[in-house]
């Protein structure tokens, strides 16, 4: 690992691969697997992102599993889950393993930074996914990078990637907003905000909100609006489901279960004037005062605010 600075960033990189290339598949000083494992030139340890699969155990690299037993510490999202998933990958590991989940992330961060700092490598395994993608994982990134630590993973599956490959809709440019707000006044609200999105997006939801969800995109995005919804990816009940916004919501209620994504198509390439206009008018029916809704939808949209407003006006 070299460490310079540069126009006052400093710069922290991994060690030469080179030197990894050796041909020894099993874990050892000069095998590629596990080599995120290996202290920096000053003895810390590095933060490891390990991404567990989404679905199907098969889909494991070697790495992953080397990892997994060659840790000192893993952070799991949930304890069980992991043990589960060990015992699937015929993994034993000697590692201390702490719980790391959205109730204990931001207290358990500085233990495990005095980890870090100890020369103790912290493996963080949320329970599907890369860690940090909507998942724990981002504070202890964020920690490592303010103290000059190392942050490397190690690569794997991703549902984002997955449901977004298999959509069909445009994948040269998109964006991800995972979770929206669980009440249906703020969801609108960012639904609204994305209106006039143009790339392609995805997002997370619970199979229970999931009609609402679709229900609200509808609305705000327009009925027609292209989507996907795929759920259980690459388990034996994974389900891939097209159509447009309102008729997804109407299959949804009856149909919604496991794991979900849904990839959204863009807005099209046109005037924005009706779109802000309409924007404008949900805002209102929403309670919203008027001024207020013109200001913040020609701030979305880039739409004229005072041309806005009058039109506003007009249609009432």
């Amino acid at each position: 690992m070299s460490r310079s600075s540069w126009s006052g960033v400093t710069m922290v990189s991994m060690s030469d691969e080179s030197s990894f290339d050796e041909p020894d598949d099993q874990p050892g000083q000069n095998s590629p697997l596990g080599r995120q494992l290996r202290p920096d030139s000053r003895g810390r340890g590095r933060v490891v992102l390990a991404a567990t699969p989404i679905g199907s155990s098969v889909d494991a690299s070697d790495n992953l599993k080397a990892v997994l037993a060659g840790a000192e510490v893993i952070a799991a999202e949930d304890t069980r889950r992991l043990q589960t998933l060990l015992r699937r990958l015929g993994v034993t590991t000697r590692a201390r393993v702490v719980s790391y989940f959205e109730g204990n992330e931001a207290a358990r961060t500085p233990e495990l930074v005095a980890d870090l700092q100890a020369g103790r490598n912290v493996v963080v395994a949320t329970d599907a996914g890369m860690p940090a993608v909507s998942d724990p994982g981002f504070r202890l990134v964020g920690a490592a990078v303010e103290e000059g630590l190392e942050v490397t993973c190690v690569p794997g599956p991703s549902a984002v990637l997955t449901a977004l490959a298999v959509s069909g809709l445009p994948v040269d440019r998109f964006c991800f907003e995972g979770f929206l707000p669980r009440s249906g006044g703020p969801r609108r609200r960012r639904l609204d905000e994305l209106a006039a999105e143009t790339r392609t997006m995805v997002f997370f939801e619970a199979p229970h909100r999931l009609a609402d969800f679709l229900t609200d995109s509808a609305a705000a995005l327009g009925e027609e609006r292209q989507a996907a919804v795929c759920r259980e990816l690459t388990k034996p009940h994974e389900e891939v489901v097209r159509g447009g916004l309102a008729e997804l919501a109407a299959w949804a209620p009856e149909h919604a279960r496991g794991e979900i994504c849904v990839v959204v198509e863009g807005a099209p390439l046109r005037d924005q004037s009706e779109d802000a206009l309409a924007l404008v008018q949900r805002r209102i029916a929403d309670g919203e005062k008027l001024s207020a809704a013109v200001a913040e939808v020609a701030k979305l949209t880039g739409a004229n605010k005072k041309q806005l407003y009058q039109a506003a006006l007009d249609a009432r």
